[in-house]
C-alpha cells in the first residue's frame, strides 16, 4: 500500500513580470504591418458639402471606401446632398466604444446611445435628406464612461464598404448590419468600425518570472518556464501616461497548458499596472516613450511611467470563479494598507489550509477578511472529461450557426484562431471547441490564450487551434491559410485558401436538432440577461445569485447533451466495425486499417454525408479514438459512457430523446459545510493588538521566510492523505455500469426467477473480484484461469443475468497479465455466443492482452498432430473401458464366492491393530458378503496421505499392497466433477459412496439401539436401495485447482488422511444404512448434519479441489469427517435470522427474496409480517487445536496411531454398536477446545460487492490474501466465506482465520502437515434460545436416539409425541399434505417464552421429512407444489393467524433456492 494524496486546490503561486533579462518583443517583423492608431476615436460627424460645410479642425473625412470607391452617402438621387461622415482622435474625453444606425420610427432608442442629429453646423445630419417620403436614418454612438483609463478599450478606426462592390468587412471589423442607404437607386453602403486598444508610447518585452512559491518543484508537477508568458500574453509592457489619468482596473485571463501526456494545467491570472522609476530606462528608451523632447533631450512634464505585473495561481482543477476572487483579494491587499499580517501570510494560508471539496465536505467557504469570502463547492461529478468549457459563452459570442460551423471545423481538423480582446473569455471558447467532439480528442497544438512570444505557432504546416489577443493584428499580418474567429464581432473569416465545408454536409437529422436546441438555448440566455448589462448584472447580484448560477449550470449541461447527441449520432454503429486482434499480431497490428473496417464504416453511411465522413476518417483525431478503443487506456470510462449514449440516441428522430444523456450525480452531496477562518493575528506581550504597520507600495517580492506558517490542526486532518493502495482498474466497474446494474436490478426484483439469477450473477462477481489474488496463491495459474474460463461457460449456459462485464474484464486482464492470448480470444468468443458485445474497457483489456502476451511458437499443422494424437488416445481408452469393466466385476464375483479363511498356522499372528478405522468407500458389495480378495484400488478413490497407502488397497491387516501396471490414462479434463456430468468412479465401482446415517434405519443390534422405537418398517423399505447401482464409466483424477462444491471447498483445507484415525477413542459409529442414492447423481445425504451440503441447481458446487489448493482424490469423502481426523478449526455459519417485529425464523431463500435493489440498503423484508430488517450470519468457531503441553515433543497422542480399513458387514454392525453417540452422520467424538460465537450482517450480493470494490480500490487486492481482513473487516469476509461456500467455489478465505483472533496461535512443535479449516453452511439456526422448545425435526431425532448436534435441545415435555410425527409423515407420504397441515393446526401449541422461535407449518414439515426420509428421497420442488395446492385448499377455512403459520415460502424465496442450490445442512 502506498499514500495518494487528496487532490490540492493550488499547486503554484506565481509573480510575472519585467525582468532584467527581458528581451524586447516588436523590434522583429514590425515592418510589415503599418503603425497602428496612437489615439482612440472620440468624436464622429455628418457634414453635408453642398450646403458649404467644411471638415471641422481636427476631423478626418471618410470619402472612399475600402477599395477606392467614392462613398457620397446620397449617391444616385436627384438632390444629392453630398453628406459624408467624419471622425476625429484624441484623449482629452472618454472614446467611443460602439457605433450604430438608427432608423427613426422603426427603432427604439437604445439605452447609452446618443443620436447624431445635426451636423457641425446645426443642419439636420438626417443620412438620406433625398424627400419627404424617405426612411429618415441617423448615426448613433456610445461613449465610454468616466473616468476613463489609459489602456480604455475604444474604436480606432472607422470605414464604409459597398458589397455590390465585391467588399467584404474587413478583418476584427465590426459591421452595422443596417444599410446607410434606404433610398431605391443607390448602393447599398455600410458602416464598419473596430474596436481596439489604442496605445500610444509603449514598450513591449517578453516577460519574466519574479517571484513563486513554492520555490521547490513537485515531482509529479514541475513549474513550466513557459508561466510567465502565459500570464502576459501581450508582454510585460512600460507605458507612459499623462499623469492625470486613472489606473485601469485589473484584467483577468485565464490559459490551459497541456502536458505531454495530455493532462491539463489550468491557470487564472490577472493583469495590473503599478508605477515603474524613470532611473532604470535608457535614453533610446526614453524618447521611445515621449519622456524626452527630440530636439533638445529635455525631460517632458505631465508624464507619469507605468509598468504592467501579473500574479497568476496554478492549479489542476478549471475553478475560474474562485480563483479571480482569490487574486483579486491579494491584489486590493498589495495597494491597500496598513495591515497586520503580511501579504505572504495569506498566500500559504490559501494554498495550505483550504482543503479540497470532497464527498464528506463538499462546501468550504473561505473567510479571507471581514469583507471578503469566497464558496468552493466540490466540481459536477459527470462521465465526461474535466473542463474549463462554456458552451454558453461560446452561443453568446458566436451563436448556434457560427458554433455548426465550427463544429465542422474543429472535426475536419482545420487551422482556427480565435481572436478577442477579452483573455478571459478565450479560454472558454477554446475549451468548448475541443469538449463539443467528445469522444474524439484533438491532438494537434492547442493553446486557447496564446502569447506573442509563441505566435510562431500560426505558421506551422499542422492543424491548430489557437486564440490570441486581437492586438496581435496591430503588431503583425495574419496567416492566409488560417480561419479567424473574432468572438468580438461574431464572424468567421474564411480564406480562399482554405474552404470551409458546408453544414449541409452534417447528417441532416441530428445536425436539425442540434441546430434547434442551440437556437433555445440561445433565446433562453437572452431572457436571462435581457435589458442593460449592469442592470442585470446587479439584479443577479442581488435578488437571486445562487438560483441563476443553478440555471446557467443546467443550460450548460443541456448546450453540451446537444453536441453528444450529435456525435451518437454520427458514429452510431462504430463498434460494429472494429477489428479484434485474434491471431498473433504482426508489426503493423496497431494501425487503423486493421483496427477498423474503415471502408465498411464509410459504406454503412448514405452517400449525400460520404464527404463529411471521408474527411473525418483521414483525421488524427478518428485515428487516436480508434486506437483509445481498440486497447486500454486513461479515458476507457468516458469511452464506456459514450458507447451507453450511442445506444440511447435514434437518430431518425427529428427531436431529442426524452432520456437525458448526462446524468449527473449530486454536486454538493449534502449542504454539509466547512468553515475556514482567516489567518490568525498575532497577539502582542500583553495580549493587545499588534498595530498594523505593513504597507506597500507596489506588489511586494516574495519572502520565503513568511510563506511557511504553522497549519491548523482541523484543517490538518481535513486536507491529510488517506492511505489506499493502487489496484488495477479492471476489477472497478465504471459509474455507468454501477447505474445500469442498478436499473437492471431495480427491474428485476419484481420477477421472481430473474431476481434470483440477478443475485447469482452478482455472486459471481464477487468471486471474480477475488479471482486475481486465487490465482496469485494458485501453484498452476493456467489451471487456475481455465477453472475460471470453464465457470464464465457454466454461467452463460444456464443463463445467469451478468450485471456487467466486469468477470470477462478480469479474466481477460489476468490472460494478459500471465502470458495467455490463445484463452483471451477463447473468452471474447464466448461472450459473443452469449450475446454480449463487449464495451470499450473491456474491448481495450482484451487487446492488450492479445497484443502484449506472447503466443505459443509453432504452426498451424503441429497442433492438428496433436489434436488428432490426442483423440487417437482417448478412442483407446474409450474402447479398454468395457473390458476392464468386465474383468472387474468378474474378480469381484470371485471374491465375494471364496469363503473367508483363516491365516495359515504356519504364519506368524498379526500385530496388535491400533482402532479401527472406517472405510470411506464401498466398492459395491452387499454388507454381508466377506471380505474381498486382495486386489488394486484406484487411487483417485481413496486418497492415503503416506506412501504404503497411496497407490494400493489392502487384502488384509498384514498383507503387502499388490500393484499393477495402471491402464492408460484419458486426457486431463479441466471441468469440475459436476461441472462435467454424471460422476463416476475411477475403478468402475461406487467408491464415492460414504456411509451416512438415516434416522429411520434403527437397527436393534446392540443396547444403542434399545433406548428407541425401533423403525423396521421404513428401515426394511430403505434397506432394498442398498443394493450396487449402476456403474459409472471411467473417470481420470482431475487437477488440482479445480473447484470444490461447498463442502468439499471447506474439507479441502485440510489435509486427507485416508487411514488415519485417533488411537484409544471409539471409532466413528456408521449405520449398515449407506448413503441413499437416485440415479446418476453424486451419493449425498441431507440427513446427515455433517454431510449435508448445497447442491447448486447449475452444477457448479462440486468439484475435486479444495479452498487451498490441496490435492485430493476425483472422488471425495461425503461428509469430510470418515477416513480424516478432526480439523484444526472448524467453522458453522447459518443466515436463519429472527424477525424482530413477529419473532419468526426467516430463512435463506427467504432473506434473499426479500432484499431490495438498493446496493446501500442492509435490510430485508419479513414474509409473515412485512416488516424490514437486518438479517444476520451465525457464525460458531470450533477450535481443534491441541494446547502446547500435549504437543510439545511433536509426538501424536496415541488415538491419532492409523488403523486398517474395515470392508464387511460384521466389523461394521461391531462399530455401529460401539458409538451410540454419532449424529445423524456427524460424530461429536471431537471436542472443541474452545468455541466462540459472533454474529454479523448478512448482506444482498449487491451490497456486498459495492463494499468489496470499495474495499479493494482503497487497500489494495492483496489484502484479500490478509488475515488481516478477518479482523478489520469482518463483515465482508464471513459474507464472501458464506457465499463462496454456498457456490463451491474455492478461494483461500477459510485459512486466514487461522492467522485472525479468533484462532489462539498454534503451538511451536506442529504436525507435518499444515492445520485445516473446515467451514459447514446450517439452514437453521446455531443454537437454540433459552427455554424454546426443539423444531419436530430434531424431535424426531431424540425419539429415534439420535444424538443431536445440540445437546441442549431435549423434549422439555413438548406436547407433540412420536406418533404425531408419524402421522405427519404418514400424511406427506400418500401426498395427504393438507391432512398434515391440519394435523399441526389442530395440535396444542408449544408453551411461548419471551423470546419463542417461531417456525412456519412449511419448515416444520419440510425439515421433518428431511430428517426422516432422507435428502435423496425428498423432491423439494415437489414437496413445494403440494405444499402450496395443500394451502390452498385450506386457506379459505383459516383464520389470518393460521394463514400466516401456514403459508408457503414465496415464489422469489423458492427460485433463490433454486437458483442457489436445493439444502444446507439442518
Amino acid at each position: 500500500m502506498s499514500d495518494e494524496k487528496p487532490p490540492q486546490l493550488v499547486d503554484y503561486f506565481v509573480v510575472a513580470g519585467l525582468t532584467d533579462t527581458s528581451r524586447p518583443l516588436e523590434e522583429e517583423n514590425q515592418q510589415h504591418r503599418p503603425a497602428r492608431p496612437s489615439e482612440p476615436i472620440t468624436d464622429v460627424a455628418v457634414i453635408i458639402r453642398s450646403q458649404g460645410e467644411e471638415v471641422p479642425h481636427g476631423f478626418t473625412c471618410i470619402e472612399t471606401t475600402t477599395s477606392g470607391h467614392p462613398v457620397d452617402l446620397n449617391a444616385g438621387l436627384l438632390n444629392n446632398p453630398q453628406m459624408f461622415i467624419c471622425y476625429k482622435r484624441g484623449r482629452d474625453k472618454p472614446p467611443l466604444i460602439e457605433l450604430g444606425v438608427h432608423y427613426e420610427g422603426k427603432d427604439r432608442p437604445k439605452p447609452g446611445y446618443k443620436i447624431l442629429d445635426t451636423t457641425p453646423y446645426s443642419r439636420s445630419a438626417n443620412l438620406n435628406s433625398g424627400g419627404p417620403g424617405h426612411q429618415r436614418t441617423f448615426l448613433t454612438y456610445r461613449r465610454a464612461a468616466e473616468p476613463h483609463g489609459h489602456n480604455t478599450l475604444g474604436v480606432t478606426d472607422i470605414c464604409l464598404i459597398m458589397p455590390s462592390k465585391g467588399e467584404s468587412t474587413p478583418h476584427t471589423f465590426c459591421r452595422v448590419d443596417k444599410n446607410l442607404n434606404t433610398s431605391m437607386w443607390g448602393p447599398a453602403l455600410f458602416l464598419c468600425y473596430k474596436i481596439a486598444m489604442a496605445k500610444a508610447n509603449t514598450l513591449v518585452y517578453e516577460a519574466g518570472l519574479l517571484g513563486r512559491y513554492p520555490e521547490q518543484d513537485s515531482e509529479s508537477f514541475p513549474l513550466p518556464e513557459s508561466v510567465p508568458v502565459f500570464c502576459l500574453p501581450m508582454g510585460a509592457t512600460i507605458e507612459s501616461w499623462p499623469a492625470d489619468t486613472k489606473y485601469p482596473l485589473p484584467v483577468f485571463s485565464t490559459f490551459v497548458l497541456t502536458g505531454a501526456s495530455g493532462d491539463k494545467v489550468y491557470g487564472a491570472a490577472i493583469q495590473f499596472h503599478e508605477a515603474f522609476p524613470r532611473e532604470r530606462l535608457s535614453e533610446k528608451q526614453s524618447l521611445r516613450l515621449g519622456l524626452l523632447s527630440v530636439v533638445d533631450r529635455r525631460p517632458v512634464a505631465g508624464r507619469s511611467l507605468q509598468t504592467r505585473k501579473s500574479i497568476c495561481v496554478l492549479s489542476h482543477w478549471p475553478f475560474f470563479d474562485v480563483f479571480r476572487k482569490f487574486l483579486m483579494f491579494i491584489y486590493r491587499y498589495s495597494i491597500s494598507g496598513p495591515h497586520v499580517l503580511p501579504l505572504e501570510t495569506h498566500i500559504s494560508h490559501f494554498m495550505h489550509n483550504v482543503p479540497f471539496p470532497s464527498p464528506q465536505r463538499p462546501r468550504i467557504l473561505v473567510q479571507m477578511s471581514p469583507y471578503d469570502n469566497l464558496l468552493l463547492c466540490r466540481p459536477v461529478s459527470s462521465p465526461l472529461p474535466l473542463s474549463g468549457a462554456s458552451f454558453l459563452t461560446l452561443l453568446q459570442n458566436l451563436g448556434p450557426d457560427n458554433a455548426v460551423a465550427l463544429l465542422v471545423a474543429v472535426l475536419t481538423e482545420q487551422k482556427l484562431l480565435i481572436h478577442s480582446l477579452r483573455p478571459d473569455v478565450l479560454t472558454s471558447v477554446g475549451e468548448a471547441l475541443v469538449a463539443m467532439i467528445f469522444p474524439l480528442r484533438w491532438q494537434c497544438p492547442y493553446i486557447p490564450l496564446c502569447p506573442l512570444a509563441l505566435a510562431d505557432v500560426l505558421c506551422a504546416p499542422v492543424p491548430f487551434i489557437v486564440g490570441i489577443h486581437s492586438s496581435y493584428f496591430d503588431l503583425y499580418e495574419p496567416p492566409r491559410d488560417v480561419i479567424f474567429v473574432d468572438l468580438d464581432t461574431n464572424t468567421i473569416f474564411q480564406s480562399e485558401e482554405r474552404k470551409l465545408l458546408s453544414p449541409r454536409s452534417l447528417p441532416r437529422r441530428p445536425c436539425k436538432v442540434l441546430l434547434a436546441s442551440l437556437h433555445s438555448l440561445s433565446q433562453q440566455l437572452d431572457e436571462m440577461y435581457s435589458g442593460p448589462g449592469e442592470e442585470a448584472s446587479l439584479e443577479l447580484l442581488l435578488s437571486d445569485a445562487e438560483a441563476a448560477q443553478g440555471r446557467r449550470a443546467q443550460l450548460e449541461l443541456e448546450a453540451r447533451a446537444a453536441f453528444l447527441r450529435f456525435m451518437a449520432c454520427a458514429l452510431r454503429g462504430y463498434r460494429s466495425f472494429l477489428r479484434p486482434i485474434a491471431l498473433a499480431p504482426a508489426p503493423a497490428g496497431r494501425d487503423a486499417s486493421s483496427l477498423f473496417a474503415l471502408q465498411g464504416f464509410l459504406k454503412s453511411r448514405e452517400r449525400a454525408y460520404h464527404r463529411f465522413y471521408g474527411q473525418l476518417l483521414r483525421t488524427q483525431l478518428f485515428t487516436q479514438f480508434i486506437e483509445d478503443c481498440s486497447f486500454a487506456s486513461d479515458r476507457d470510462p468516458c469511452l464506456e459512457f459514450f458507447d451507453t449514449c450511442v445506444d440511447k440516441v435514434q437518430a431518425e428522430l427529428e427531436k431529442p430523446e426524452e432520456t437525458p444523456l448526462i446524468e449527473l450525480d449530486d454536486a454538493r452531496g449534502g449542504e454539509h459545510t466547512v468553515f475556514i477562518t482567516p489567518p490568525e493575528q498575532p497577539a502582542g506581550p500583553d495580549g493587545a493588538e499588534l498595530p498594523a504597520r505593513v504597507r506597500y507600495d507596489g506588489f511586494p517580492t516574495l519572502r520565503p521566510e513568511l510563506l511557511e506558517p504553522p497549519r491548523d490542526p482541523l484543517v490538518a486532518q481535513l486536507c491529510q492523505a488517506r492511505s489506499s493502495a493502487p489496484s488495477s482498474p479492471a476489477p472497478r466497474r465504471t459509474k455507468q455500469e454501477m447505474k445500469v446494474a442498478q436499473r437492471v436490478a431495480q427491474k428485476y426484483s419484481s420477477v421472481p426467477d430473474m431476481w434470483a439469477k440477478c443475485l447469482l450473477g452478482h455472486c459471481y462477481g464477487l468471486w471474480f473480484l477475488y479471482l486475481p489474488t486465487h490465482v496469485r496463491a494458485a501453484p498452476a495459474k493456467l489451471r487456475a484461469l481455465q477453472l475460471a474460463y470453464e465457470v464464465l461457460r457454466k454461467m452463460e449456459a444456464h443463463k445467469v443475468v451478468l450485471p456487467d462485464e466486469v468477470c470477462y474484464r478480469i479474466l481477460m486482464q489476468l490472460c494478459g497479465q500471465y502470458g495467455e492470448p490463445v484463452l483471451s480470444v477463447r473468452v471474447l468468443l464466448e461472450m459473443k455466443r452469449a450475446g454480449i458485445v463487449p464495451n470499450t474497457i473491456t474491448y481495450g483489456y482484451y487487446n492488450k492482452a492479445v497484443l502484449e502476451s506472447k503466443w505459443p511458437a509453432g504452426t498451424q499443422s503441429g497442433r492438428l498432430r496433436w489434436a488428432k494424437l490426442r483423440n487417437v488416445v482417448l478412442g483407446a481408452a474409450q474402447f479398454r473401458q468395457p473390458l476392464r469393466q468386465r474383468e472387474r466385476r468378474a474378480a469381484a464375483a470371485a471374491a465375494a464366492a471364496a469363503p473367508s479363511s483363516p491365516p495359515a498356522g504356519g504364519r506368524a499372528p498379526p500385530a496388535p491393530r491400533p482402532g479401527l478405522q472406517r472405510q470411506t468407500t464401498w466398492a459395491g458389495r452387499s454388507l454381508r458378503d466377506p471380505p474381498p480378495a486382495p486386489r488394486l484400488v484406484k487411487s483417485g478413490s481413496l486418497s492415503f496421505p503416506g506412501g504404503t497407502h497411496g497407490e494400493g488397497g489392502r487384502g488384509g491387516p498384514g498383507e503387502p499392497p499388490t500393484t499393477r501396471s495402471p491402464p492408460l490414462p484419458a486426457a486431463p479434463d479441466p471441468l469440475p466433477p459436476r461441472l462435467r456430468g454424471p460422476p463416476g468412479s475411477a475403478d468402475g465401482s461406487l467408491s464415492d459412496v460414504s456411509f451416512a446415517t438415516d434416522e429411520s434405519d434403527r437397527a436393534d443390534e446392540g443396547p444403542a439401539g434399545g433406548g428407541g422405537t425401533p423403525r423396521r418398517g421404513l428401515a426394511a423399505k430403505l434397506q432394498q436401495l442398498l443394493s450396487p447401482g449402476k456403474r459409472s464409466p471411467l473417470r481420470p483424477a482431475t487437477s488440482t485447482e479445480l473447484p470444490a462444491g461447498p463442502r468439499d471447498a471447506a474439507d479441502a483445507a485440510c489435509p486427507r488422511r485416508g487411514s488415519e484415525q485417533r488411537d484409544g477413542d471409539p471409532p466413528p459409529r456408521r449405520s449398515p444404512a449407506g448413503t441413499l442414492l437416485r440415479p446418476r447423481e453424486r451419493p449425498e445425504s441431507t440427513a446427515s448434519e455433517s454431510s449435508v451440503s448445497l447442491g447448486s441447481e447449475l452444477d457448479l458446487s462440486d468439484a475435486s479441489v479444495g479452498s487451498t489448493g490441496i490435492p485430493k482424490s476425483s472422488e471425495p469423502t461425503a461428509d469430510g469427517v470418515a477416513g480424516q481426523e478432526p480439523p484444526a478449526v472448524e467453522v458453522l455459519l447459518s443466515s436463519c435470522s429472527r424477525c424482530q417485529g413477529c419473532g419468526a425464523l426467516v430463512y435463506d431463500e427467504e432473506v434473499m427474496a426479500g432484499w431490495t435493489s438498493d446496493d446501500s440498503n442492509l435490510n430485508t423484508t419479513c414474509p409473515f409480517c412485512g416488516r424490514s430488517f437486518v438479517p444476520f450470519l451465525s457464525i460458531e468457531i470450533q477450535d481443534f487445536q491441541l494446547p502446547p503441553s500435549v504437543a510439545a515433543d511433536g509426538s501424536l497422542p496415541p488415538h491419532a496411531a492409523q488403523g486398517p480399513v474395515l470392508s464387511d458387514r460384521r466389523r461394521c454392525l461391531a462399530l455401529d454398536e460401539a458409538e451410540p453417540e454419532l449424529c445423524n452422520g456427524c460424530p461429536d467424538a471431537a471436542v472443541p477446545r474452545r468455541s466462540e460465537r459472533v454474529a454479523f450482517a448478512y448482506l444482498s450480493p449487491l451490497v456486498l460487492r459495492k463494499e468489496l470494490e470499495s474495499l479493494v480500490e482503497n487497500e489494495g487486492g492483496e489484502f484479500l490474501a490478509q488475515p488481516e481482513l478477518v479482523d478489520s473487516h469482518p463483515i465482508i469476509y464471513w459474507n464472501l466465506v458464506w457465499y463462496f461456500q454456498r457456490l463451491g467455489l474455492p478461494s483461500n478465505l477459510p485459512r486466514l482465520l487461522l492467522g485472525s483472533q479468533h484462532v489462539p496461535p498454534a503451538p511451536q512443535a506442529q504436525p507435518p502437515d499444515p492445520p485445516c479449516v473446515r467451514v459447514r453452511l446450517l439452514w437453521d439456526v446455531l443454537a437454540p434460545e433459552p427455554d424454546s422448545s426443539p423444531p419436530l425435526y430434531v424431535l424426531w431425532r431424540l425419539h429415534s436416539n439420535v444424538p443431536t448436534r445440540l445437546r441442549s435441545w431435549r423434549p422439555h415435555g413438548h406436547p407433540v409425541s412420536l406418533a404425531f410425527l408419524e402421522a405427519v409423515l404418514s400424511h406427506v407420504g400418500l401426498s395427504e399434505v393438507h391432512k398434515a397441515i391440519a394435523l399441526f393446526l389442530e395440535a396444542p401449541a408449544a408453551p411461548a417464552g419471551p423470546r419463542h422461535l417461531q417456525r412456519s407449518i412449511y419448515r416444520e414439515i419440510l425439515f421433518l421429512t428431511l430428517a426422516a426420509l432422507g435428502r435423496d428421497h425428498v423432491d423439494i420442488a415437489a414437496f413445494d407444489k403440494k405444499y402450496k395446492s395443500a394451502y390452498n385448499k385450506l386457506a379459505g377455512s383459516l383464520g389470518k393467524e393460521e394463514r400466516r403459520r401456514a403459508q408457503p415460502p414465496s415464489s422469489k424465496a423458492i427460485d433463490c433456492r433454486k437458483s442457489f442450490g436445493a439444502t444446507l445442512e439442518c
